[in-house]
């Protein structure tokens, strides 16, 4: 395993690591363990927080994966007035540069899934791209700018947090524990979204393509969130045959939803398969 230091749009930088030897992968994804009262936090809210650390050693057998934790600088270091889809693509290509990737494919869950379609969009560098928990067509883009916005306006008024612990996928009764400058860049990034036609955008896609969610992905946020409803399975398995038209492959995961979705044991027997059969012969 080694690290590299990629610097990013706004001037920070991210450290990742790269491991194992065969065609590059990139995942967003963070490997340093959780402390054991975050991880079990994690855990009753439906999350895995071993989920990077397994799917870099698995993966790693048959690929050069390419790991930073994109999401978590961008908690701490958060880009409130930059973070475009522009400026975004432009951090995961620093990445990749900063990996000496020249080619490489990209795994990305939920917004990350998001930046991953971004980067295809303006990029010949990947070989694959693998989309989780977020329709590369009929996206929820008006609908995750109603949520970041009500969140935002949550993080500029903050409130006590609830004296009861939230359910798992009680996402109505979740309160806002990060900065509004976390929020923020956010909402800059779903405005920046809000005119993008998804659908003219996939004449633009070549190269193996796969996206896959829970049957029961569909959010339900409360009136606290602008009674936002969160469509993702729905419009996944509605242009199933459009999209399949279009290259992609497309699988509903049953019985899961945005969280269990995502677990390495749901998430491997479909991604290292499919990686395999459309890898490279040489990169």
């Amino acid at each position: 395993m080694a690290d590299f230091i990629a610097t990013l749009h706004d001037g920070t930088t991210l450290t990742g690591t790269t491991s194992g030897v065969g065609p590059a992968l990139m995942l967003p994804v963070r490997t340093l363990p959780h402390e054991s009262a975050a991880a079990e936090n994690m855990r009753q809210w439906g999350a895995d927080p071993d989920l990077g650390g397994t799917l870099v050693r698995d993966l790693s057998e048959h690929f050069r994966v390419i790991a930073a934790d994109y999401e978590g600088h961008r908690m701490d270091h958060p880009a409130a007035t930059t973070l475009t889809p522009d400026n975004l693509v432009a951090d995961l290509i620093a990445v990749a540069d900063a990996a000496g990737a020249n080619t490489f494919a990209y795994y990305g869950y939920s917004w990350l899934a998001l930046a991953g379609l971004q980067l295809a969009l303006r990029t010949d560098r990947l070989w694959g791209l693998v989309m989780g928990g977020f329709p590369p067509v009929a996206g929820p883009y008006q609908a995750m700018l109603d949520v970041t916005r009500a969140a935002h306006d949550k993080a500029l008024s903050p409130q006590k947090p609830a004296v009861e612990p939230v359910k798992p996928g009680d996402w109505d009764a979740a309160g806002i524990t990060v900065g509004e400058q976390v929020t923020a860049q956010f909402v800059t990034l779903y405005e920046a979204l809000e005119d993008f036609e998804d659908d003219a955008a996939q004449l633009k896609l070549t190269g193996p393509r796969l996206a896959f969610a829970g049957s029961d992905d569909n959010i339900t946020y409360g009136p606290g969130w602008g009674d936002t409803i969160v469509t993702i399975a729905e419009p996944l398995a509605r242009n199933r045959d459009y999209l399949s038209s279009r290259g992609w492959d497309i699988e509903l995961l049953p019985g899961l939803d945005h969280m269990s979705a995502m677990h390495s044991s749901n998430v491997l027997p479909l991604l290292s398969p499919w990686l395999i059969k459309n890898a490279p012969q040489s990169a």
